[in-house]
This record gives structure tokens, C-alpha cells and sequence, in this order.
């Protein structure tokens, strides 16, 4: 690998950071990492070539945090080389290729894209939930693929999955189309549970959105939430919650670590 490579990424309950950080030591320990939140991001961008962009699936559709990010800097976008992965909880089809298709539209080269599946990050629903050892073996069946995909990418092969027209199939009709009202926005639905919540400012800090104040002593959110669940995986007081109306478990990368 000859190319200068960086590596740029949005995490909410840290699953994509943990895997971006894995492959990126993998493929070069040396390769400069940065949140797209980060000021420093785009600086990345335009100084490397090729670029890792990582983030997760939201019912088989990429956050509209990222899908601003690449819009609103379209032109640094042109002639640069692209490997795109995606993490998940179950399913997304072409979860990879929401990102290239959009990308490719600005100039430029995916080289190709890689999947992830990851404990489920939904802290706030009981689907999908799995006992401690079942989401260990997930994290180390994805951590085996990583290095697959480093390995091969090391001898020029690249992964390119999600990025085929199948999986573009699979994506929209699997569930992009049905769930297109929940991710077509920001949403509005974060619920604050007065009564939990202690204004300890947690959330307002950590929201890559700035979505959250503390307003009187208490979490208020706008309308604004890329839903990442970062501010409901880490409040203290399990007073925030989206798609329902109890945090019935907390998913954390370091719990399983």
C-alpha cells in the first residue's frame, strides 16, 4: 500500500468506532483517525488520498449525520479513493453502498465497502437483545472479518459488500422503504423522562448534533437527533429513550471488552 490512507467515522454506542479503529491498525497503525464531528475531519480528507469512512445502519439506510456530511462538503470528495464500512445490528442489504452511490456522485472512486455485524445498539427496545456470551461471540466473528478484509486489501483484494445492485434490492425493500419516515430526517421522537433525569449535562456533551441542552436543571432536546443512541447508551439515569419508552439495557463496547 503506497497510498496515503486516513480514516474518518460517526459512532454512537462505539461499535463503529471499536471496528474502524481495529482495521485501521490492521491495514496501518500510523493512519489518522477522526470522528466527522471533528473539526479536524475534513483537514483529513483533503490531505489523504484514500479514505476509510465508517458508520451504522439505520433500518438499511446510512444517518442523516453522514449523509449531511458528505453533502455539505461535496467538492472535497473529487478524485479521492473510498472503502466504506458499515456496522449493523442485523440487517442492511446495501448499507455500504447508500454511502458509495452518493460519494461517486461527487467524483469518487469506492474501492469498497465491508459490513459489520455488531451487538444491537437499539437500547431502548427488547428486540433483538442477547445474552453477554452471544454478543461477545458477534464482536469476535466481526473482529475474524476485519482482519480478513485487512489482510486481502494489504494484496490489493478489496471486500465489496453492499455494494452489488442485489444488495441494493435488498436494502430497499428489506427495510429502507418501510422504515423510510424514521431516517429520511432528523428526528424529533427523543423523549426525556423528567423525573429520571438529574441535568448531571451528560448528553449535551456527548451529542454530535448539539442537540441537547440543559435547560432549568433538566435535558431538553430539540428536533434535530441523527440517532446514534450515544446520549441514550451513557445517561446515568436511563432517563432518555426513541423508538421506546423504557432503557431496558445498555449496550456499550467497553462492557464487553
Amino acid at each position: 500500500m503506497t497510498e496515503k490512507w486516513c480514516a474518518v467515522y460517526l459512532s454512537g454506542t462505539g461499535n463503529t468506532e471499536y471496528c474502524i479503529k481495529k482495521f485501521t491498525c490492521l491495514l496501518n497503525d500510523a493512519m489518522p483517525i477522526a470522528a466527522i464531528e471533528d473539526k479536524n475531519a475534513i483537514a483529513l480528507i483533503k490531505d489523504f488520498e484514500c479514505i476509510v469512512l465508517g458508520y451504522p445502519i439505520q433500518f438499511s439506510n446510512m444517518p442523516v449525520m453522514v449523509k449531511d456530511f458528505i453533502s455539505a462538503n461535496s467538492a472535497v470528495w473529487q478524485g479521492k479513493k473510498v472503502f466504506c464500512i458499515a456496522t449493523m445490528g442485523l440487517f442492511s442489504g446495501d448499507g455500504t453502498g447508500c454511502s458509495a452511490r452518493l460519494l461517486k456522485k461527487y467524483g469518487a472512486t469506492i474501492l469498497g465497502g465491508l459490513h459489520l455485524k455488531m451487538p444491537d445498539s437499539i437500547c431502548d427496545s427488547k428486540l433483538l437483545k442477547k445474552r453477554r456470551e452471544e454478543n461477545i461471540k458477534i464482536i469476535e466473528e466481526a473482529e475474524d472479518k476485519i482482519e480478513q478484509a485487512a489482510s486481502k486489501i494489504k494484496h490489493g483484494k478489496f471486500p465489496h459488500e453492499g455494494l452489488s445492485v442485489f444488495s441494493h434490492i435488498a436494502g430497499l425493500f428489506g427495510q429502507r422503504l418501510w422504515f423510510c419516515g424514521k431516517t429520511k430526517n432528523y428526528s424529533d421522537k427523543l423523549k426525556i423522562n423528567s423525573t429520571l433525569c438529574i441535568g448531571c449535562g451528560t448528553c449535551a456533551k456527548l451529542c454530535p448534533m448539539g442537540n441537547l441542552k440543559i435547560q432549568d436543571n433538566k435535558a431538553a432536546a430539540k428536533q434535530k437527533c441523527t440517532m446514534c443512541y450515544r446520549c441514550i447508551s451513557k445517561c446515568p439515569k436511563k432517563a432518555i429513550t426513541l423508538l421506546g419508552k423504557q432503557v431496558v439495557e445498555q449496550h456499550r463496547m467497553e462492557n464487553y471488552m
